[in-house]
């Protein structure tokens, strides 16, 4: 049987628990690396990142902003 949200009772959960599911699972992931090694191109892109966010510190949305953007677009 394929794994599947409703099959692990995902369908369940509100949206605040499985937004934080999705993150516990992507944390599980990039604890991971070694698994999924990044390409020198990716790991760039990953470096120019860091340095724009390190450059730009302000320039950035509250994760609580983004959600309630989300949830608002999927309201309508």
């Amino acid at each position: 049987m394929a794994v599947t949200a409703k099959s692990l009772g995902i369908d369940r959960l509100n949206i605040d628990e499985r937004l934080a599911l999705v993150e516990e699972i992507w944390a599980s992931i990039c604890a991971d690396e070694a698994k999924f090694p990044l390409t020198d191109a990716q790991r760039a892109e990953l470096d120019r990142r860091v340095a724009d966010d390190d450059a730009f510190p302000d320039d950035v949305i509250p994760w609580n902003d983004v959600k309630r953007s989300i949830r608002a677009r999927l309201a309508r």
